[in-house]
């Protein structure tokens, strides 16, 4: 029987993939570098690029004949996905993970299934992260701006804020990532602004001035929203009090 990804859909996953695509720069750095034959132009990986995650270049994967495509349901476009399939590239879609446990038990699972692999980068995420801190700040998390975009329910990076005591204002709200007015984040009643520098670059020049009234942060995006071996450092690194 044939391993299934995060979606449930099988994936004729070769023994130890030697020729791996990565659409998702968050999941590149989990992966063997030896292994690696292409990845985004966010990747921080120096092998072929293949464009970005949400529009890679199909016929450039294509040629690089990987036997395995690493894809996100929430990055990549199913038609890139089915593209692939089609070709007969095995590519295995990881789900877009609520909390941090359920993002290293999808990593722990894919690095066991096609490298038979428990990194100690993993084994050591799953210690440090496992404690929850009392909440001690409310805050808005833009991700984006022009149209202002904040983190809402059920997303990893909320999640990784949670843990560090960091209740996030809008983790009720319907949608994953709400676009409210500058108005409604500044009424929202947090006490806190977090900024990550990606995907939206904010910087002590560009973001800060918009909240005149509330504390900001300014944040390594890598270390609040990838979920790889930098989890293992980015609890020292995100230093928010």
């Amino acid at each position: 029987m044939l391993p299934v990804d995060d979606l449930g859909e099988p994936v004729p996953i070769p023994d130890r993939p030697r020729r791996v695509v990565s659409l998702v720069p968050s999941l590149t750095e989990s992966v063997p570098v030896s292994s690696l034959v292409g990845v985004t132009d966010y990747c921080p990986v120096e092998v072929a690029r293949v464009g970005g995650s949400k529009y890679p270049d199909v016929d450039r994967v294509l040629a690089l004949a990987p036997d395995l495509v690493l894809a996100n349901v929430e990055e990549n476009r199913a038609e890139d996905v089915e593209r692939l399939r089609a070709n007969g590239i095995p590519v295995w879609v990881t789900a877009a993970p609520a909390t941090v446990p359920l993002a290293l038990a999808s990593l722990r699972r894919l690095l066991a299934t096609a490298w038979d692999e428990e990194p100690e980068w993993l084994v050591a995420a799953e210690e440090t992260w496992r404690h929850v801190e009392p909440v001690w700040a409310t805050a808005v998390v833009p991700v984006w701006r022009r149209p202002w975009v904040v983190l809402g329910r059920d997303t990893f990076a909320g999640d990784v804020l949670r843990r560090l005591g960091v209740e996030n204002a809008y983790a009720d709200h319907a949608e994953r990532y709400p676009r409210p007015s500058l108005d409604e984040i500044r009424a929202a009643g947090a006490d806190l602004v977090v900024l990550p520098d990606e995907p939206y670059a904010f910087s002590a020049t560009d973001g800060p001035e918009a909240f005149p009234d509330t504390r900001c942060v300014l944040v390594s995006g890598r270390h609040l929203t990838w979920y790889g071996p930098s989890l293992v450092e980015a609890r020292a690194v995100l230093q928010l009090r």
